[in-house]
């Protein structure tokens, strides 16, 4: 899988031409066994920030669901520093990619930075709105903030994602860092970002949740494949 950053790297047509026709046969077929694209979005906690891209969630989620047979290509478009209006900013790109699902976990920065919830709930409302209305199947990661921000703020955040799952019928998984945060030999020396222990946990929580979502598209894939009455 790879990691998308915020530059762009021009493409080297040199390293292609070394390949052998049975490397690019073998490619292609790598692609084609795909049944379809998860992008995870998000910022440093997508991104993997501090931890090698293999041990970052998406690569593991990859790996899992390789395991369990579902042969999902999942792309890391994690953004370390950004905020929900700058995953909103950058939604038509997201949709570039071609997502058949989108695990959305954003918004922790907005809360260290005091922004006002009302803005986060916006933001990711127009973030999944845009997804739904391109058929894309959205996960929605619940966030928390620390208490230092006061009891009325920290409150008000929180209920931002399960208000939201609820008027825009996504999924849902209530924290998403649920069994890691607090947990110092989890947790990296800033005491924010997962060590790759501590993503394997967040794996582990957030596959049930992902399974939901790859039935719920082949569900909508087979209906939308039916003959028309008619017909």
């Amino acid at each position: 899988m790879k990691r998308f950053f915020t530059f762009i790297i021009p493409i080297i047509f040199i390293a292609l031409v070394g390949c052998s026709e049975s490397d690019n046969s073998s490619g292609q077929a790598e692609v084609t066994n795909n049944e379809g694209t998860i992008v995870a979005v998000g910022d440093s906690l997508t991104e993997g920030l501090g931890v090698a891209e293999e041990s970052a969630y998406p690569a593991l989620l990859e790996n899992n669901l390789r395991a369990q047979g579902y042969h999902y290509r999942v792309i890391n478009a994690g953004i370390s520093g950004e905020t929900s209006t700058g995953t909103l900013a950058r939604i038509k790109w997201i949709l570039t990619l071609k997502p058949d699902i989108v695990i959305l976990v954003t918004g922790s920065n907005d809360g260290l930075r005091g922004i006002d919830p009302g803005l986060v709930k916006t933001n990711i409302n127009s973030i999944i709105r845009a997804l739904k209305e391109n058929n894309v199947i959205v996960v929605l990661g619940g966030m928390r903030i620390v208490q230092n921000l006061g009891e009325e703020y920290t409150t008000a955040f929180e209920k931002i994602y399960p208000e939201i799952a609820e008027i825009q019928q996504v999924i849902l998984t209530p924290f998403f860092l649920e069994g890691v945060a607090a947990v110092p030999e989890l947790n990296q020396a800033d005491g924010i970002h997962p060590t790759a222990e501590g993503y394997r946990i967040v794996v582990d929580n957030l596959i049930p949740h992902v399974i939901e979502a790859i039935k719920t598209y082949r569900a909508t894939k087979k209906f939308n494949t039916l003959p028309k009455d008619g017909s």
